[in-house]
C-alpha cells in the first residue's frame, strides 16, 4: 500500500483560513483535497439551510405546485408511486405524509414482489377505475413512457419527481422535476430523489404563503462622487429574475428618459431605510419624482434586532455569504440576501417543521450515494443534526433500538452500513411496502413489528447475496475473456433478483471492471443489474441494447433493466460487440494508493482533533473519511481482540505526548511480534473517531496502515 501526501504551501493555507475563518489544520485539509473556491468550502463550513439552492430553480415547479394545488381545492384522488429502494420509499414517506396533512385525497403505491421498477400499466389503470385523475411518481417514471402514456389516455395527469438519468425520449405530456433534465438551470444535478421531492414540498409550503408567485423589486441608491448609482432586481418567489443598474447625474436625465421607469413601473418596492432613499432619490431626479416603497427594515430588525440601525454597507462588511462569492457583493446584494432569510423564515420557507423530513433525506442520500457535496452535505448534516436531537421520525426510533443505537451520536456510517441495509432489505425481498408502512404507522407495537420483520428479512438477504456471490463471481470469471476483459458477466436463475445489485457491485469492485449480473423468472422475463468502476459511464453501454429491453434507466455508474429472456442471446452478442470498444484507465484508480490529509505531530492528537473530523461530516461518496498521517508513536500495550467471525483484530495504546489513544487494527492480530512489538514505535496512518459505550463517548484510532519507524 503505497502513502501519498501531497505537496501544499504555506501561503495556499494562509489565503484560505483567513479568507474563511478556519483553523489552520481545515484549511490544509481543503487545499489538499482541491476544494479552494468559495462555492465549495460554503458546504463545509456553512449548515444553515438558507445555504440550499432554491425549489423554484427548478423550470416546471410552479406548474407541478399549482396542479398539486388544484387537485386539493377540487378535491381529486392522487396517487404517490415511488420506487422500492430507500430513496423511493423515504421519497413516498415524506411526500405522502405532507399532501396528507393538507387535506389531499391521497394514496401511496410501491413495486411488490417481482414488479419491475418505476411505474406500471397495471397500477395506473386500477387508479383511474377508482377515478383518480393525478399521478406522483418519485424517484421514478422519467423512463415511463409508455405508462405515462397510457395515463394521459385514462384522463390522468401526472408529476414526475425524479433524479436518474433523462433518456432521449422524454416522457409526455408529464409535468417533471429533475435536477437532470437537459437545459435546466437547477444548480445541482446530483440530489436524491427524496431531496427532489423535498424540494417540491418546500415549494408547496411556500405557495401558502402571499409571496408566492408575486413579483417584488428590490431596489437601492447609493452615492457616488458626482452621481448616484441606483440598482434594482426583480424577484419572484425568492429567485433574482431580472436586475438593472443605471448612474444617475443629478439634473440630466429625468427618471423618464432612463431604463429604470419602465423597470419599476407596476412594481412592488421594497427598501432598505425608506427616509435615507428618499432623499438620495430627490436629489438624483428632483423633488417632483414620488416612489412608492415599503421599508422593510423595521420588519427585519423585529427577527434580527442588531440589524435594527445597521445600513447596507455597514451590513456588507458581516455578510457570511459574501465571503463565498469569487466577486465582491454589492449592497443590493447584501440587500437581497437579507429579504430572501426574511421572507424564508416569514413563510415558513425555511422554519424548523421540516427537521423529520430532513431525517429521511439525509437517510435517502447515504442510501442512494449520490456524492456529498454541495447542499447534499447540509441536507445530510440537517439530517443527522435533527436525528441526534432524539426526536426520531417514526420508524427510526424503533429501528434505532434494534440496532442498539438508541442514545448514542448517529453519524453518516452509522447509517450507511446498519440502517440503510436493514430498510433496503424490505424492497429486495419483495416486500418494499413494510419499510413505508414502517415510517407511516401511528402505532409503536406496530412499528417495532415491523422493524423485526426487517430484521428478518435482511438476515434472509444476507443469505442469498452470500449464495449469489458464489454463483456469480464463479460465471463472471468463466465468461472474462468472452467479453474481452472488459466486463464481469454473470445470469443464473439460481440468483434472486433482489441481490443482483449488490452482487454486481462486489463483482466490479472485487475484479475492477464493470460488472453485470442477471436473473430469469418462470414468466420469460429477465432483470439485471450493472455496476461501474473507474469513473466509467455505463449509460453508452446500455442505450447500446436499449431496444433489446423492456426497461431500463438509472445513474451514470449503476443501472437496472429487464427484457424478455428469449432476448438473452442477442442481448449477449451485443455486449461482445460493445466490450471490444471499451475503454477506460485503470491507471487512474487510487485503488493501491492512501491519500494523506494532514500530517499531525503528537501535539495534535487530542480530543479536539474530533472537532475537525465532524466538520468534514458527513463522510461518503466523493468525500471520504479524513485521513492522518503521524510519526514514532510508541506503543504502550497491545491485546488481541477475537471476532465473531472474522479474524482476530488487534488493539494497541499508543503514546501521543499528553493523550494515551486507543487504537484499533481489524483483523490485523498477526501483525503483532511479527512487524512490531509493544515498546517499538510506529508511523501511522490512521481515522480519528468517537466509541460511545453505556452512554460515554471516547476518541479512538482506527488504524488503517503502519510500519515500524526508522
Amino acid at each position: 500500500m503505497e502513502w501519498h501526501k501531497k505537496e501544499i504551501t504555506k501561503t495556499q493555507v494562509q489565503e484560505l483560513y483567513e479568507q474563511y475563518g478556519c483553523d489552520p489544520l481545515t484549511a490544509s485539509i481543503f487545499v489538499r483535497r482541491g476544494i479552494t473556491e468559495g462555492k465549495d468550502i460554503l458546504y463545509f463550513m456553512e449548515d444553515d439551510k438558507r445555504y440550499l439552492h432554491n425549489p423554484f430553480l427548478f423550470e416546471a415547479m410552479e406548474d407541478a405546485v399549482d396542479r398539486i394545488l388544484q387537485a386539493k381545492d377540487e378535491g381529486e384522488k392522487v396517487l404517490i408511486f415511488g420506487d422500492k429502494d430507500v430513496d423511493g420509499i423515504t421519497s413516498t414517506t415524506i411526500l405522502y405524509e405532507y399532501l396528507s396533512k393538507t387535506g389531499i385525497d391521497v394514496s401511496w403505491r410501491v413495486p411488490h414482489g417481482n414488479d419491475d421498477y418505476g411505474l406500471s400499466i397495471e397500477s395506473v389503470e386500477e387508479f383511474a377505475e377508482n377515478y383518480g385523475s393525478l399521478i406522483i411518481t418519485v424517484d421514478c417514471g422519467i423512463s415511463n413512457n409508455t405508462e405515462i402514456a397510457k395515463a394521459a389516455e385514462l384522463g390522468i395527469d401526472v408529476i414526475i419527481v425524479d433524479h436518474h438519468n433523462v433518456p432521449a425520449e422524454i416522457p409526455s405530456p408529464a409535468i417533471i422535476i429533475n435536477p437532470k433534465m437537459p437545459g435546466t438551470t437547477y444548480p445541482f444535478k446530483e440530489i436524491s430523489g427524496c431531496a427532489v421531492v423535498y424540494k417540491l414540498i418546500s415549494a408547496l409550503r411556500f405557495a401558502c404563503s402571499e409571496l408566492y408567485k408575486q413579483e417584488i423589486c428590490l431596489l437601492n441608491v447609493r452615492p457616488l462622487n458626482d452621481s448616484y448609482l441606483v440598482e434594482a432586481l426583480k424577484t419572484v418567489n425568492l429567485h433574482e429574475r431580472e436586475r438593472i443598474t443605471e448612474t444617475i447625474v443629478p439634473g440630466m436625465l429625468s427618471i423618464q428618459e432612463t431604463r429604470l421607469a419602465g423597470f419599476l413601473q407596476g412594481q412592488q418596492i421594497f427598501c432598505w431605510d425608506a427616509p435615507l432613499q428618499q432623499k438620495m432619490l430627490a436629489k438624483a431626479f428632483g423633488t417632483g419624482v414620488e416612489f412608492n416603497m415599503l421599508d422593510i427594515r423595521p420588519e427585519i430588525a423585529r427577527m434580527t434586532a442588531s440589524l435594527a440601525n445597521m445600513s447596507l454597507l455597514r451590513l456588507k462588511t458581516h455578510s457570511k455569504i459574501a465571503r463565498y462569492k469569487p466577486k465582491e457583493n454589492s449592497e443590493l446584494d447584501v440587500f437581497f440576501n437579507l429579504f430572501v432569510t426574511y421572507a424564508g423564515k416569514k413563510t415558513s420557507f425555511l422554519n424548523d417543521g421540516d427537521s423529520q423530513e430532513l431525517q429521511l433525506v439525509a437517510l435517502a442520500a447515504l442510501a442512494d450515494i449520490v456524492p456529498l457535496q454541495n447542499e447534499n452535505r447540509i441536507l445530510v448534516r440537517q439530517g443527522l443534526a435533527s436525528i441526534n436531537t432524539g426526536k426520531t421520525k417514526n420508524g427510526l426510533t424503533e429501528v434505532f433500538t434494534l440496532m442498539n443505537l438508541h442514545g448514542q451520536k448517529i453519524n453518516s456510517t452509522d447509517l450507511s452500513w446498519k440502517i440503510v441495509p436493514l430498510l433496503n432489505a424490505a424492497g429486495r425481498m419483495g416486500k418494499a411496502e413494510l419499510a413505508a408502512e414502517l415510517f407511516m404507522e401511528k402505532d409503536a407495537d406496530k412499528r417495532r413489528a415491523l422493524a423485526e420483520e426487517l430484521f428478518t428479512l435482511n438476515e434472509e438477504r444476507k443469505a442469498l447475496t452470500e449464495e449469489a456471490l458464489i454463483i456469480a463471481g464463479k460465471a463472471a470469471r468463466e465468461n472474462l475473456e468472452r467479453f474481452n476483459n472488459n466486463l464481469a458477466f454473470a445470469a443464473d436463475k439460481a440468483i434472486h433478483r433482489g441481490v443482483t445489485g449488490i452482487a454486481a457491485g462486489r463483482l466490479a469492485s472485487s475484479m475492477q471492471i464493470p460488472a453485470m449480473v442477471i436473473t430469469f423468472f418462470d414468466d420469460g422475463k429477465a432483470v439485471g443489474s450493472i455496476r461501474s468502476v473507474f469513473g466509467y459511464d455505463v449509460t453508452p453501454l446500455l442505450n447500446f441494447c436499449g431496444d433489446l429491453f423492456l426497461n431500463y434507466g438509472g445513474h451514470a455508474f449503476a443501472g437496472g433493466f429487464s427484457f424478455h429472456s428469449s432476448k438473452f442471446n442477442e442481448l449477449v452478442e451485443r455486449l461482445q460487440k460493445f466490450c471490444l470498444v471499451m475503454e477506460f484507465d485503470k491507471k487512474n484508480t487510487d485503488y493501491n494508493t492512501m491519500h494523506i490529509d494532514a500530517e499531525l505531530p503528537q501535539e495534535y492528537i487530542t480530543p479536539d482533533l474530533l472537532q475537525v473530523v465532524d466538520r468534514f461530516e458527513p463522510y461518503g461518496e466523493a468525500n471520504p473519511h479524513l485521513l492522518f498521517s503521524a510519526q514514532k508513536l510508541k506503543i504502550v500495550s497491545a491485546d488481541i481482540i477475537v471476532g465473531k467471525k472474522e479474524k482476530p483484530h488487534l488493539k494497541l495504546t499508543l503514546d501521543c505526548g499528553k493523550n494515551k489513544w486507543p487504537a484499533f487494527f481489524w483483523e490485523q492480530s498477526e501483525r503483532l511480534k511479527r512487524d512490531f512489538d509493544v515498546g517499538d514505535r510506529l508511523d501511522i496512518l490512521f481515522q480519528a473517531e468517537r466509541n460511545t459505550f453505556n452512554g460515554m463517548e471516547k476518541a479512538q484510532i482506527i488504524l488503517k496502515d503502519c510500519k515500524k519507524a526508522d
